[in-house]
């Protein structure tokens, strides 16, 4: 595969085991979420078979193939011209026998895989309702930010059918929409087990949750102490930069 840039498009160097990633500058562009995701979901057990819902440019698999050992992960991505930038960032960086991006709603999966059978499911699904937040965006911006074409609980359900048992999903969301994701938890039987706010500094409110839930667990939640972005100073935490390898 030849690696052709289209217009607008980029090559952003990820700073970690020499990755790299294209983005298009005037599409949606990875944000600190995928970033901390990723690292929240680097327990992943060596071997897992993962699946990312929502996959975007392929930022949460090309980062976990480097913080995980052995996997294999799909990332699903409905926009076409998306999904293809994705898999020249896979080819990219030599990771084919690694990864795979597939182009398609992530509600049409029943009919791709059968029941049971990836390890560990991660998403960063778009975070606003329909008809909240700003609507003069471009249509791709629009569907990565907006539930336009899959809503949270179509994304849950999804990760129900295709966890085995005892399967962990890893999410990232907004925390205005906690009721309804633990909600939409409950009701499909993933059981949140670990919960992380991030908080942009100590003075701020959370802007970001961290999830961690096991189809078919026990119930009991661990809330791990806050992730700080920022120093008053204004610079990162040493733990953020430890997360960007710096």
């Amino acid at each position: 595969m030849e690696i052709k840039l289209e217009e607008n498009e980029r090559i952003d160097d990820l700073q970690i085991k020499n990755l790299k990633i294209i983005q298009n500058k005037k599409g949606f562009c990875f944000g600190i979420d995928s970033v901390l995701l990723s690292d929240f979901a680097k327990e992943i057990k060596q071997g897992s078979k993962i699946i990312d819902l929502g996959t975007g440019t392929g930022i949460l698999p090309i980062l976990l193939s480097a913080k995980t050992e052995n996997t294999k992960i799909t990332g699903i991505e409905i926009q076409k011209d998306v999904a293809e930038m994705a898999k020249k960032s896979v080819y990219l960086n030599k990771l084919e026998k690694r990864i795979e991006i597939i182009n398609e709603n992530i509600k049409n999966l029943k009919n791709i895989y059968e029941k049971n059978i990836f390890d560990a499911v991660i998403t960063n699904p778009p975070y606003k309702k329909i008809g909240t937040g700003r609507i003069n965006e471009s249509e791709t911006k629009l569907i990565s930010k907006h539930e336009i074409t899959a809503d949270l609980e179509d994304f849950i359900q999804m990760s129900q059918y295709l966890l085995k048992d005892k399967g962990n999903l890893y999410l990232v969301h907004r925390p205005e929409r906690l009721v309804d994701i633990i909600s939409l938890l409950r009701k499909y039987k993933i059981e949140p087990k670990t919960f992380r706010t991030v908080q942009s500094n100590i003075k701020n409110a959370p802007n970001l949750v961290l999830i961690k839930a096991v189809k078919n667990a026990k119930a009991f939640l661990k809330i791990e102490k806050p992730l700080y972005i920022y120093e008053e100073d204004g610079n990162y935490t040493n733990e953020i930069l430890k997360i960007y390898n710096k």
